[in-house]
């Protein structure tokens, strides 16, 4: 997930063997090469009809200041920079200074680069706050200054795929609940919002006097198809190393080896959540 939280104090847990191969659970790090298997995921899923709504409210006149929270490789602005009819001067923050630079040069507009966490930003002269797959990452305290500090910057906010903790297989497996409930108490831990960020954010901007927009952006992968078959194999396994972290009592290898043998489709949902200032 893209993110600049800094890690949590470290807990003692079971270790189990890491499944993944491009993360690791609960790991605030982000490398490139999961960024990138996600990005068309990403990108199909966000609403673009919340994005025509931030537009419309933008406009075209003036230059439009955009910051980017845990911006990562840089994917949101790829995706909604060209969806923004203003002159637009984007600020991507994350707390890698390699992921920064990479994604400030990767955007089609004017990007600075900023090195920190969600904690350091200064929202002064900003128009928009975004990020994606960050909330999660945050405790409902974090979420709170957030939001009051762009509603005092008297910034709009378009925060998406934060995790809503649904998620639906076909075929069914009889262990599927027990995986789910495992993985969303790991995103819950140490306070972290986990799965309830989507409703604690909507809560924050309705009470910090914002009109507030809301639309389900599941992610649909299909393992059994070429296309989204290593993205979806890559997502389980991260999911399911969660949940062995969370319960070391599930039978993960068990699990793994009957979803990898066959077909299978997965909806993950998310939601994508609109602030606009009054």
């Amino acid at each position: 997930m893209d993110h600049d939280r800094a890690p949590a104090a470290p807990r003692a847990r079971v270790r189990v063997r890491t499944r993944a191969r491009l993360s690791a659970p609960g790991s605030p790090v982000c490398t490139p090469d999961w960024l990138a298997l996600r990005e068309p995921a990403d990108h199909a899923a966000r609403s673009g009809t919340l994005a025509a709504a931030l537009d419309e409210r933008l406009g075209t006149h003036g230059t439009v200041v955009v910051r980017d929270l845990g911006c990562g490789t840089g994917s949101m602005g790829r995706w909604l920079a060209p969806r923004l009819r203003a002159r637009q001067q984007w600020f991507v923050h994350d707390r890698d200074a390699g992921l920064a630079r990479r994604a400030a040069a990767s955007l089609p507009v004017p990007a600075t680069p900023v090195v920190g966490t969600v904690a350091d930003i200064d929202l002064t002269g900003t128009d928009v706050v975004v990020c994606s797959a960050l909330l999660d990452l945050l405790s409902a305290v974090e979420i709170g200054a957030l939001v009051d500090a762009c509603a005092a910057a008297g910034a709009a906010v378009l925060f998406a795929l934060s995790v809503t903790g649904r998620v639906r297989f076909d075929p069914a497996d009889r262990d599927d609940a027990r995986l789910a409930a495992a993985f969303d108490a790991h995103q819950r831990r140490d306070g972290l919002a986990g799965p309830d960020a989507p409703d604690r954010v909507a809560a924050a901007l309705g009470r910090a006097g914002m009109e507030v927009r809301r639309e389900t952006t599941p992610w649909r992968l299909a393992g059994g198809s070429a296309g989204s078959r290593p993205l979806a194999e890559e997502w389980l396994r991260g999911w399911c190393d969660a949940a062995a972290v969370q319960d070391p009592t599930l039978d993960v290898d068990g699990y793994l080896a009957r979803r990898l043998t066959a077909p299978f489709a997965v909806e993950v949902g998310h939601v994508d959540v609109l602030g606009l200032p009054r």
